[in-house]
């Protein structure tokens, strides 16, 4: 079945089979994260990016009921331009497989994916976690959940800012995922460097991180590990700017009744807009430092055959 439903880009196929650095890349970010074209412009860049650290890059989607681990250039811009796109995470990934549908990948959904295709570096812009007010909506991406299960290690920039952060620190730690703060003492939080939180652990180079990966597989510790790269620092957004945006954004969301998979696009769309664009110039800023960061490890973990 596995072979019926993957398709693997002939790229990422001889990357893999020469045991070659790859660096899996999400789809959300094009169908649900950017308007177009500008989230053409930065699924391209990303690629390029890896491309340029000596890696090859596979961007996850599902098309036509297919998982395609790596898409040709008309087949981001087909994403890119698409309306009516599911958003996919593990629960509704085979929904779509068995419909023939068209989906974008969430981290979830990517990690699962990528880890059936054999890859072990994921970027991705920032993760999903415990929503604000998950004390009583019990709102929690299904992110964290399968960064406790899934072999495969992520590069972000932290948790989105609108989430409930500590929260999201707390349940990071009681699921055993290490949470390496890459050059810094706090754990970022997406548009800002700094959430005003201890990071809980510190690493300085790549090296650090391949020998953290290979630790846990020589002790066959099963889960990912999560990398956060505060966004560079002449991109980001202060959290004291962005905490009132936010915070407009979710009463708003309120207003309007947006629940489930709705709200994290809802939210990004109104801070977009309430931040005069800002806020998206910052997330390509991200993104791109999180494909290179990935793309640097998943040559170190080459290198060592970690």
């Amino acid at each position: 079945m596995k072979g019926t439903v993957l398709e693997v880009d002939p790229r990422v196929r001889s990357a893999l089979d020469a045991g070659e650095p790859i660096v899996a890349l999400e789809s959300t970010i094009v169908a649900h994260g950017m308007p177009f074209p500008q989230n053409l412009e930065t699924a391209r860049n990303l690629e390029a990016i890896v491309r340029a650290r000596g890696a090859t890059p596979a961007t996850i989607a599902v098309l036509d009921g297919q998982i395609r681990i790596g898409l040709d250039d008309a087949s981001l811009e087909r994403l890119a331009r698409a309306t009516n796109v599911r958003k996919l995470s593990r629960a509704d990934l085979a929904y779509a497989v068995a419909r023939g549908e068209n989906g974008a990948t969430t981290v979830a959904a990517t990690m699962y994916c990528a880890h059936l295709a054999g890859i072990a570096v994921f970027a991705t812009g920032g993760i999903g976690g415990v929503h604000r007010g998950a004390e009583t909506t019990f709102d929690v991406s299904a992110d964290l959940y399968e960064l406790a299960r899934t072999d495969v290690t992520v590069v972000c920039a932290g948790a989105k800012a609108l989430l409930d952060v500590p929260k999201t620190l707390e349940l990071l730690e009681t699921l055993g995922v290490p949470v390496l703060c890459f050059q810094s003492d706090e754990f970022p939080a997406f548009w800002s460097r700094s959430s005003g939180l201890a990071a809980p652990l510190r690493v300085d180079g790549v090296p650090e991180i391949a020998a953290v990966v290979a630790a846990r597989r020589a002790l066959n510790v099963s889960g990912g590990v999560l990398v956060a790269n505060p966004v560079p620092a002449d991109a980001e957004i202060p959290s004291a700017e962005m905490e009132p945006l936010i915070a407009q954004a979710l009463a708003d969301a309120r207003d309007a009744g947006i629940v489930g998979k709705r709200v994290t696009p809802f939210l990004l769309g109104r801070i977009l807009t309430l931040s005069d664009g800002r806020s998206l110039r910052t997330n390509v800023a991200l993104a791109e430092a999180n494909a290179r960061l990935a793309a640097e490890l998943a040559r170190a973990l080459c290198e060592g055959r970690a």
